[in-house]
């Protein structure tokens, strides 16, 4: 699989990957990370875009998954607070967002994160306490759970996972 930054000729394929996703998530138990907002929203997946934050996994020529990806100082204004624990280091980080895959090719996750992690060598990633297949993937990979931040687009606490 290789990753590559997505384009504005691939936005309706991304929307039908988060399409997917969102579906996925509530059958197996995690229908409110995405599902009550229509997450992500098609206007910002084309800023993602615009801004060269936005990534795909292509597997034998076919886009097989989307995510976000940026690095800084301070790119996620939602990880300043976290809740019963820490952040483990105050480095410069790279953030993961949106990650989702069609469900074809196994690995895709693992694929996206591990590139990301080669990118910059610290990640922060946040998930829905319900989202336990992604929970599983992040300690998998040996990420830690560090603590609980909130997100702008609902209420519901995100668990904070730290590589």
């Amino acid at each position: 699989m290789e990753i590559r930054h997505a384009e504005p000729a691939d936005l309706e394929r991304m929307m039908e990957i988060y399409a997917q996703a969102r579906r996925f998530m509530a059958d197996h138990g995690n229908p409110n990370q995405w599902g009550p907002t229509c997450w992500p929203p098609r206007a910002l997946v084309e800023q993602d875009i615009a801004r060269r934050r936005s990534y795909l996994c292509v597997a034998d020529g076919r886009v097989v998954g989307a995510f976000f990806f940026d690095v800084g100082g301070h790119v996620e204004p939602g990880y300043d607070r976290i809740e019963d624990g820490c952040w483990r280091g105050s480095d410069t980080y790279g953030v993961v967002h949106r990650l989702a895959s069609d469900g074809s090719v196994p690995g895709v996750g693992t694929c996206c994160l591990h590139w990301a992690f080669a990118q910059c060598g610290h990640l922060r990633v946040d998930t829905h306490g319900d989202n336990v297949v992604m929970q599983r993937l992040l300690t998998k990979l040996g990420f830690a759970h560090c603590g609980t931040i909130y997100v702008e687009e609902d209420n519901d606490p995100r668990l904070a996972y730290e590589l």
